[in-house]
């Protein structure tokens, strides 16, 4: 008999689990063989990490039965960081990993374009501007093309109601490709990969306040419950979607499960007419498909005679289904549900397969071990074949006959040769072009991770046919609190060179020290590490020699930068020479627990700035966290003496020791002992100390922010560049010790400030004025008064971003605003 062998990537294993997938529970195989006779798609479509609505991805997946996905054009590079101080592009990494988590929870997959969160947008104009909009409309075309969903789905109107630019740029974009995928002359150049495709409809998600606006009756609009409880899964699509909204735990949004009815109303923007529902006239049945009869009739006949006690039984039909299905010719289908057949013949058999490494950083042109191995927990007659190892040195054909519940294992050596890229987010492999991520190999383009570069492909024979399984490679060790635990394997350099600091001052002209950090990653390594200045700064001394002895032995080195010139800031590289090659690569972890631990590679460098920040009058500060930020250690850079309280120091210390106190960005919002500690710090105040909070959003406030009532509005002022008022030149917070002027404003990064007051009694003293094109203008950003003795300042701008980003005017503004006390 000629053996069929058919190979099929489960994608999902590559781009969300941090580990082997789990084998699917009775009731979750059962739920499986539903979804095997259900053939539709759903896109919902939307901006950020954390626009979806998992509720309805929910429902899609696990009550319609869908394939469903999500396309959030950025990944939430631009937001902000509750639980660490990741940012920009880091941020952007870390957020991806939470709405892959959330995938994970909520069943559905996840996609993204190119764009990047540039923060904050007012208009879609801007949006379009920043993006480019012809690039984004071709991103968004691409994956519609390659998902082909029957059904869009948009989070936002075109309309504004969603008070974001980029959230109203989704819907916007999302409409203009729901008119236009179907047509072969526009992005011709994407059909050398996919086909036309047109959507039944496309919808807008809406909500109740915004349709009330609008003037339009919910109850004239397609309604869906999505509260709706699923006897399976114990559980209501409001319930997962809470676990899978919780994901998103970098932006606080933790949610509770909603037990009851929850209604979602659907507003039709285009497409085939749905009077009752939004899946109205699509044909979600084998039917679709020509040359599926009978597929659909082995399908259907395993879910009838599916036994919840002895899943197995059904595997001869499954396995049938499976070879029966690689002869139709219809390519999206046949993928679709070849992947999903795969996973419930394995479910039913409770069979587990692993390909696991002792070391999680690997390098290139070295050997390592792998054991790869697999397990057969039913009386199903499965012969292992053989289990190949990417780059296994020595091949081996088992042939082995798989008896219940006994792991055959077997041990590889494995070669990484040296062409193997580093792993490294792809969307950062290149300089970026406006505000969106340079891509240049289309096929990777909306997903949301590449492939694992290492896989183990493990052949299983049933009755004289072949079926493959392909699994990534993991790193696993047993931690002695969390117990087992899975990682991805990393390619990485053999050596790296890690900045300690994001940016190095050189503050009134003293001479700054760079620590850089190496670190061997391979057996030994031995050679020179080196920084290089940009021109107008020099580095002493020239190089260090080193020698590494062991994987994982570290070395630190200090060098002097200093600056020759009127040049005012240089960006510096690090370099690394072993060998005759040169190592240019840093590496950093991001870690936390709700997401695969993720490591970047990317090129060593950081930033030096020449600040003349005047007389020093300042020297002892306190800063109360909020939710994480740079500006401690920046402080600590330019000589002052901080101190960082805690819950409890804040209590227990003599504030009057310290000549400031400065609250972290949102610290309102996520410390709530601030509310036990108000008296306290406005005591401070009025005994001739000076406060200085910073913004926070209107939300969730812990307690009054000032001595005086003020109110937090949405009002913030997104243009970087825009043009700022002086309202009092002769105000001392804008003469000590350093004169503020319009030129302190230039350079500033992604936006001037955010959640300005919109209200404040007359106590307070506005400082600045300014406003976004065609916008009225903001007085909020700086608020001063006096009470009693001391000082206090609220402030929005967003100096959290621009004094890590070196802009020598926001240093100069902050430097005043930390002197009140002392002019």
């Amino acid at each position: 008999m000629i053996k069929k062998i058919f190979l099929l990537i489960l994608t999902i294993s590559f781009s969300v689990l941090s580990q082997p997938k789990e084998t699917l529970s009775s009731s979750e195989i059962k739920l499986a063989l539903k979804k095997l006779n259900t053939l539709g798609s759903v896109l919902y479509i939307a901006a950020h990490p954390d626009d979806e609505n998992t509720a309805f991805l929910s429902y899609s997946n696990f009550g319609k039965l869908l394939r469903t996905g999500y396309l959030s054009l950025t990944r939430g590079d631009g937001g902000q960081n509750l639980i660490g101080d990741e940012q920009s592009d880091l941020l952007g990494v870390l957020r991806t990993e939470e709405l892959l988590q959330a995938r994970y929870i909520d069943g559905a997959e996840q996609y993204f374009s190119r764009a990047i969160d540039f923060g904050y947008s007012k208009t879609a104009k801007e949006t379009f501007i920043k993006w480019g909009k012809e690039e984004i409309l071709s991103d968004v075309v691409w994956v519609i093309r390659k998902f082909k969903p029957d059904i869009i789905v948009t989070r936002f109107p075109i309309t504004g109601e969603g008070r974001h630019g980029q959230h109203t740029a989704s819907a916007i974009l999302a409409l203009e490709a729901f008119n236009i995928s179907n047509d072969a002359n526009i992005f011709p150049e994407q059909l050398k990969y996919v086909e036309p495709w047109q959507p039944k409809r496309i919808f807008w998600n809406a909500w109740t306040p915004a349709l009330k606006s609008m003037g339009i009756e919910s109850d004239t609009l397609i309604k869906i419950n999505l509260g709706e409880y699923n006897q399976l899964l114990g559980r209501s699509y409001t319930e997962i979607s809470a676990e899978s909204r919780t994901m998103h735990k970098s932006q606080g949004f933790g949610d509770s499960g909603w037990r009851q009815h929850y209604y979602n109303y659907f507003l039709q923007m285009d497409g085939e007419y749905a009077k009752k529902d939004i899946f109205e006239g699509i044909n979600i049945s084998w039917s679709r498909v020509d040359g599926s009869g009978k597929v659909s009739s082995l399908l259907k006949k395993a879910e009838e005679q599916f036994s919840f006690e002895d899943p197995e039984n059904i595997i001869p039909l499954l396995v049938e289904a499976y070879f029966e299905l690689q002869n139709i010719n219809h390519q999206y289908w046949v993928e679709q549900k070849s992947s999903e057949l795969l996973q419930v013949i394995k479910s039913c058999a409770g069979i587990w397969t692993e390909a696991v490494t002792d070391e999680y950083n690997l390098t290139n042109g070295s050997n390592y071990n792998i054991e790869a191995g697999i397990v057969n927990r039913s009386d199903v007659p499965f012969v292992i074949k053989d289990i190949e190892v990417s780059y296994q040195q020595d091949d081996s054909l088992l042939n082995s006959p798989l008896q219940k519940g006994e792991m055959i294992k077997v041990q590889k050596v494995c070669y990484i040769p040296d062409e193997l890229n580093y792993t490294h987010p792809y969307w950062l492999n290149s300089s970026k072009e406006k505000d969106i991520h340079s891509v240049n190999d289309q096929s990777l383009i909306g997903l949301a991770k590449k492939k694992s570069q290492l896989i183990a492909t493990f052949t299983l024979e049933y009755k004289g046919k072949e079926i493959k399984y392909i699994e990534p490679v993991y790193f696993r060790e047993n931690d002695p609190v969390k117990g087992e635990v899975y990682r991805s394997v990393e390619i990485v350099p053999p050596v790296v060179v890690n900045f300690n600091k994001d940016l190095y001052t050189v503050a009134n002209g003293i001479n700054n020290q760079i620590a850089v950090k190496i670190k061997c990653l391979d057996e030994k390594a031995s050679g020179k590490v080196k920084i290089n200045p940009e021109e107008g700064w020099i580095v002493s001394p020239e190089y260090y020699e080193f020698n590494l002895n062991s994987k994982n032995e570290e070395l630190n080195f200090e060098f002097i930068v200093q600056p020759i010139s009127a040049i005012k800031s240089s960006k510096l590289t690090a370099e690394i020479l072993v060998d005759g090659k040169t190592f240019n690569r840093s590496l950093h972890t991001i870690e936390y627990p709700h997401i695969q631990t993720q490591t970047v590679t990317p090129i060593a460098k950081t930033k030096i700035v020449k600040i003349d920040l005047g007389k020093r009058v300042v020297n002892k500060i306190g800063y109360i966290m909020g939710s994480g930020d740079k500006i401690p250690t920046i402080l600590s850079d330019l000589g002052y003496d901080v101190q960082v309280f805690n819950d409890e120091s804040l209590a227990k210390e003599q504030l009057k020791n310290f000549d400031v106190i400065i609250t972290g960005i949102r610290a309102y919002n996520t410390n709530s002992r601030l509310k036990i500690s108000h008296q306290l710090l406005m005591n401070y105040i009025k005994n001739g100390g000076t406060l200085i909070t910073q913004y926070n959003t209107f939300r969730d406030l812990h307690d009054e922010l000032g001595p005086y009532e003020l109110t937090i509005s949405r009002e913030r002022v997104t243009e970087e560049g825009s043009p700022v008022k002086i309202l009092d030149a002769k105000h001392p917070l804008l003469n000590f010790p350093n004169k503020i002027t319009e030129e302190d404003f230039s350079g500033w990064i992604q936006e001037r400030g955010l959640y300005f007051p919109g209200e404040w009694s007359e106590e307070y003293q506005p400082l600045l004025e300014m406003n976004d094109t065609n916008s009225e203008p903001l007085r909020g950003s700086i608020l001063y008064c006096k009470f009693g003795k001391g000082n206090f300042i609220y402030t929005g701008l967003s100096f959290f971003r621009q004094l890590p980003a070196g802009v020598t005017g926001a240093y100069n503004l902050f430097t005043n605003l930390i002197s009140a006390g002392k002019n």
